[in-house]
């Protein structure tokens, strides 16, 4: 079936599923009805009628009945079609413009027509047909193509605004300083695609099979190539009541439901820092490995690892690199904690058991130099002690993340020693 003819299939099979809800409706067993309805649903009939009806609507990607259902028809709405009047480089709503979802505004009743333009063919809707006055389309809608044009053209200007810019009394207001003695009033509208993305971003991350099957392997303590994404503190806001159509379309495919993310300043739980007592702070029980987020991002690693079999896929690649850099990060983390913890001079207590290599690492100011502005110790580490400290983190890493399936070598053992080191270079250029 050639793309004409498959459009045309579309447009009456949406017609025809209409006429049998409305037969299914009441009165439908009524013969004069039932024939009116018949007539009435003649494809050309139908896109006649909707041609007339859709000048009720407006195509939008900002509402203003979102911020109150009452609002009257005459209010505002804003349809945001040109993303390169824009900066790019901030984020807003208008960077969400190039996936061509839109939402309208206008008279309920006429959200049929609406529906009617976002059916899809080939992956684009008849909205986006009708926008670039696709010629396959005309011939769709009709054999007549100047009454064909005449359709296209009162389609094509829902995307027009209607009127002049108005608001509403039940519309919020703010008064936005410019100038000493002077003002804009805002009017706030709801920025109903923004919402829409974020309500299926959201619901692919709670409910997709991909999410449930993470969160059972997770359970079951399985090896899973990627992870899920969690949202505490969500919280859903109904629009519309028990009318969620009044709202708007997208509004109602949502059934109201609004998400509000948690806008409040994040709550830093760190671990508890002690002095480390044993030999060396790497290896399986010390100070630094031991520690919670280590022992949890090494699991991650090594899990990951254990259930890769495309080493040499990009994003894989990219995957390992992130976790072993915030391995790292938790390295510096834990060092710089005890920098700012204790005073200097706690790594010459008897109990403390570091070697000079490690002490240097997490007390620097005190074996660097005496009262006198001396060396403290004619067995001061040399000053390519960061090698000796990247060497041993290698090597700790190594083994921490090492499985049947996945042997660490002398490549992996170099590629965490250039990188530990690198951060190490950092961090000595603010060490005390």
């Amino acid at each position: 079936m050639d793309t004409k003819n498959a459009l045309r299939t579309l447009i009456e099979n949406f017609i025809q599923e209409r006429l049998q809800a409305k037969l299914a409706g009441p009165g439908g067993n009524d013969e004069n009805k039932r024939q009116k309805l018949f007539a009435e649903h003649q494809r050309e009939a139908w896109l006649a009628n909707a041609a007339i009806r859709v000048t009720k609507l407006q195509l939008a990607t900002h509402i203003v009945k979102g911020i109150h259902p009452g609002v009257k028809k005459h209010a505002t709405n804003i349809y945001l079609r040109r993303p390169w009047y824009f900066d790019r480089s901030l984020v807003g709503t208008h960077l969400l413009t190039e996936d061509r979802t839109s939402d309208v505004a206008g008279d309920t009743a006429v959200f049929d027509v609406f529906k009617f333009l976002r059916l899809i063919h080939q992956g684009e809707s008849l909205l986006q047909r009708v926008q670039r006055n696709d010629p396959v389309l005309l011939g769709a809608f009709s054999d007549d193509l100047e009454q064909a044009h005449k359709w296209m053209a009162s389609f094509a200007a829902i995307g027009e605004s209607k009127g002049y810019p108005s608001s509403d009394t039940l519309a919020k207001q703010l008064y936005f300083p410019v100038s000493e003695g002077s003002y804009h009033l805002l009017g706030p509208l709801y920025p109903t695609v923004l919402v829409h993305r974020l309500y299926n971003i959201l619901k692919a991350d709670r409910f997709s099979e991909a999410a449930s099957a993470a969160r059972n392997a997770r359970k079951e303590n399985l090896p899973w190539p990627n992870g899920y994404r969690e949202y505490p503190h969500l919280v859903i806001q109904k629009l519309g009541g028990s009318n969620t159509q009044n709202v708007s379309p997208l509004n109602n495919e949502r059934s109201g439901a609004n998400h509000l993310l948690p806008s409040l300043p994040p709550t830093w739980q760190s671990e508890s820092i002690t002095l480390p007592r044993g030999k060396s702070i790497f290896g399986r029980y010390g100070a630094f490995s031991n520690r919670r987020a280590v022992r949890e991002l090494t699991r991650v690693l090594r899990e990951f690892l254990a259930s890769t079999r495309d080493w040499n896929n990009v994003q894989i690649r990219n995957k390992r690199a992130s976790l072993v850099d915030e391995i790292i990060d938790q390295l510096l983390h834990y060092v710089t904690s005890l920098r700012e913890h204790f005073p200097s001079g706690w790594s010459a207590a008897p109990e403390c058991r570091l070697d000079a290599v490690e002490k240097l690492l997490l007390d620097p100011a005190a074996i660097r130099q005496d009262a006198d502005g001396h060396a403290a110790s004619p067995s001061a580490p040399t000053p390519d002690w960061t090698a000796e400290i990247a060497d041993r983190f290698a090597k700790w890493l190594n083994a921490a993340i090492r499985t049947d399936r996945t042997p660490m070598g002398d490549e992996e053992h170099r590629e965490w020693k250039v990188l530990v080191t690198e951060s190490l270079a950092e961090l000595e250029e603010i060490a005390p």
